[in-house]
Formats: structure tokens, sequence, C-alpha cells
């Protein structure tokens, strides 16, 4: 398949055949082009609406746990993947359950670092509702450690960010923790 000189299709066949790939053979012919259709579509802001309602009442924490996410390593281009856990004490206002993990993909979706991540989604959602406080965990594998480098499979990487209440009462941040386990 012939590529414009300057398409991103056309570079990555380029770097296949740096690495020594026959770019000709059955297999590969197509994938310049299926490599940057998933980075386009991977790597393009998933932007949404983030509907809030008067939360009538509730006062208590509110915990989304083990919402799936994907993410891509700034440093090696290689994925990394886990789960993230949100929750937030409500100020007179609630989110729609969907906005925590679009607001996860939000930010995981695009070359990253698990810290920035982490830090990322909470203070969206505490500019969003104002919250008596939010908490964050990621707990991700990283295949730039397993596959490169060190070499440690079965590595994962935890990160938190607590916002206020959270972060100064103990009890609080205990029962998201005990909660999330």
């Amino acid at each position: 398949m012939e590529y414009i000189i300057n398409s991103a299709e056309w570079h990555f066949q380029q770097i296949l055949k740096q690495l020594g790939e026959d770019t000709s053979r059955e297999g590969l012919i197509e994938t310049p082009k299926r490599y940057v259709k998933f980075m386009r579509e991977f790597l393009e802001p998933k932007e949404f609406n983030f509907t809030s309602f008067d939360a009538e009442g509730t006062d208590e924490m509110i915990v989304q746990s083990n919402i799936p996410f994907y993410s891509l390593c700034e440093h090696h281009t290689a994925p990394f993947f886990g789960v993230a856990n949100v929750a937030y004490i409500p100020n007179g206002k609630i989110v729609g359950l969907s906005k925590l993990a679009r607001t996860v993909d939000l930010y995981a979706n695009r070359f990253q670092n698990q810290e920035r991540i982490t830090t990322q989604i909470a203070e969206r959602i505490q500019a969003e509702l104002n919250p008596l406080g939010v908490a964050v965990t990621l707990k991700a594998q990283h295949l730039c450690m397993c596959m490169r480098g060190v070499k440690k499979h079965d590595t994962w990487t935890t990160t938190s960010k607590m916002l206020g209440v959270f972060k100064t009462d103990l009890d609080c941040r205990t029962e998201f923790l005990n909660l999330i386990k």
C-alpha cells in the first residue's frame, strides 16, 4: 500500500522497516493504517457534560470502585492499565454516576503518567461539585516495567489523591480505604 510521504501511516511504516520488519508481508500491509486509526481513536478526548443534581439530603460518601482504565506511558508509549476508585462527599450536589467513570477515561486516554491521572480526576471532581472531599486511587500494571527494563511482571503501582475531608480526617480516609478493599 502506498502512503503519502508526510502521513502518519507512512512514518509508522518506516519505523517498522527500521525495526527489521517486512512491511510488504500480508500481516503488516495494513498495520500502519490500523495503528494510526487506533491511536487517533484512543487519544481523542472524550468530553462530556458533567451533569449534577441537587443532593437532597445526601451527605454520606459516594464511592465508585473498580473502574477499569487504559493509558499509554508518556515515557515509553507502552500501555498501562488497571482500576480506579473514586469517592466524594456531597456538599449540596451529586453527579450522574457515569460521569465518574467518564472522568477517569477523559484523563487516562492519552499519553500520561499515573500520578497525573490520579490528580486530574480528583481536581476535576472538586472543581465541578465543590464536595466536602474527594478521594481517588489508581492501581495499575505498567507494561514498560513488565516487558522492558526491569522486566518485573505482576507488579502493580498504586497512587492516591485525597482532597478536603479525605485529607484531613483520618476516619473518613479509613472508611474510603476499607470500602475499596
